[in-house]
């Protein structure tokens, strides 16, 4: 039995104004129309032995993450969450899954570390590389994978092997791990490329549950005490093809901040690498990305409408509207509906200051998007001024908000499509295409969605503070109370 494990945390700063924290990087949709993460849940799903696929993310991601699955999840594979109330990196992660899969699976169970963020363009060979990490991981080797260098790279950690084989029976290679290595300097990074040994970390690991728990008992004990004391008091909800657990804001702060390199990889004497070239891409700048779109003949690679003039070696992300350049060269230019980013491509990896900038300004740039994904749809802040704010919402068929009020704001509902049903004070009513209600501040208020076609509303609000912290929640279906 083979248990992926797919981690979905982290902000991707590198390719904002694309991706968001309530929006991150495993959302972000490639030139197909799929998302990084819907992409890593069907290469997982397509493997030998896979009987479920479990996600660890954050719960602000958990109904979106779902809705993703849902799209493309035809052959109905169960569905596992292991839900974290903030970010404790990949050692934390990775802890808590082993032992759900222990405890859900048994402990011989083989488990599958993934980045919801990668891009693996050879599947087949992935595949292959996978057949050989289960082999060694059930001779109790905890294997990570190692993607052959093809230039110097700076950017990475890289795993240096020892230069024996181990057996295999598909006769793919496989090693001991002499030592992981941080990034290098360029002049490391070039003896490491020659040397044949060494060997990109992405990141991607496979062992036993039962493993990966001994392993961290013996050198991260603190991590694995932690976790298991969170595990234990988690919530833990199942239903047809799903199963949840929440794991408490209180019980997880105490896990240590560290990553599964560090607190585990680096000390452990069991660790075996399978080299492999599976055309491996970790999507981490504009540079990365733009390198999936095809050049013009002047080197241009254009994503939406754009119109170019005299421009050489430019990436133009513009879904929207039309983008035009006049005479530049080697530009990143992304256009979202509240925020155009342009900078050179020699700094693409700088992108990531201005995320920093916009935090410490307290913008919500760094956040959200216009676009907003909730539970139970999304809204799009149409426009905004001082004392009001127009939004257009949606509401997925059988979908509700909240029961909440509001201290500072009024709200003013207009159907577009759709039927509504609307509380309102102590009455209860439903709302055609072209009529609207008032909602006073202070008047405790839901809207629904009863019908099977999705409800389209705008709603005008205005008053002192339009603030999305000026909500007191009631009642909650998704558990937002």
């Amino acid at each position: 039995m083979l248990i992926p494990v797919i981690l979905s945390g982290g902000t991707g700063s590198r390719l904002w104004p694309v991706s968001r924290e309530a929006h991150p990087k495993p959302f972000l949709r490639l030139a197909d129309g799929q998302s990084l993460l819907q992409k890593t849940f069907l290469r997982a799903a397509a493997l030998a032995g896979v009987d479920s696929v479990l996600t660890v993310t954050n719960r602000e991601l958990y109904f979106k993450s779902e809705d993703e699955y849902r799209q493309v999840n035809q052959a109905a594979l169960p569905l596992e969450f292991i839900l974290e109330p903030l970010a404790r990196n990949t050692a934390g992660a990775v802890a808590a899954a082993a032992l759900n899969v222990a405890q859900t699976h048994g402990d011989n169970a083989l488990i599958l570390v993934l980045a919801a963020d990668h891009l693996i363009a050879d599947e087949a060979a992935f595949a292959r590389a996978v057949e050989t990490a289960c082999e060694l991981a059930q001779k109790d080797w905890l294997v990570t994978f190692g993607i052959r260098p093809d230039y110097p790279e700076t950017g990475f950690g890289y795993i240096e092997a020892e230069a024996e084989q181990l057996a295999t029976r598909n006769g793919q290679a496989a090693h001991v791990v002499r030592q992981f290595v941080e990034k290098p300097p360029l002049e490391r990074a070039q003896e490491y490329l020659a040397s044949g040994r060494h060997f990109w970390n992405a990141g991607l690991f496979c062992f036993k549950a039962a493993s990966l728990i001994d392993e961290m008992r013996q050198h991260a004990p603190d991590v694995l005490h932690s976790v298991e004391s969170a595990m234990q008091r988690a919530q833990h909800t199942a239903g047809a093809g799903l199963r949840v657990s929440e794991i408490g804001m209180d019980d997880f702060a105490t896990v240590p901040d560290i990553s599964l390199d560090y607190a585990l990889m680096e000390r452990s004497k069991r660790v075996a690498v399978v080299p492999c070239d599976i055309g491996w891409n970790d999507i981490g700048s504009w540079n990365a990305l733009s390198a999936l779109i095809e050049a013009d003949p002047q080197g241009n690679r254009v994503e939406g409408e754009a119109l170019l003039h005299d421009s050489r070696d430019c990436y133009i992300h513009s879904p929207e509207r039309l983008t035009a350049t006049v005479g530049v060269d080697k530009l990143i230019i992304v256009d979202t509906p509240d925020a155009l980013l342009i900078a050179h491509r020699d700094r693409a990896q700088d992108v990531k200051s201005i995320v920093q900038k916009l935090k410490l300004q307290g913008h919500d740039a760094h956040r959200l998007h216009r676009t907003v994904h909730r539970p139970w749809g999304s809204y799009t802040v149409l426009e905004e001024g001082e004392r009001f704010k127009i939004k257009r919402i949606e509401v997925k068929p059988g979908a509700k908000l909240s029961l909440q009020m509001h201290h500072h704001r009024s709200e003013h509902w207009i159907v577009v499509s759709g039927m509504a049903r609307v509380t309102n004070g102590d009455t209860t009513f439903l709302l055609n295409t072209n009529e609207s209600t008032f909602i006073p501040a202070g008047h405790v208020h839901r809207l629904e969605n009863p019908g099977v076609i999705e409800l389209v509303m705008i709603e005008v609000q205005s008053g002192d503070y339009l603030g999305e912290d000026d909500i007191v929640r009631l009642e909650d279906t998704y558990g937002r109370v």
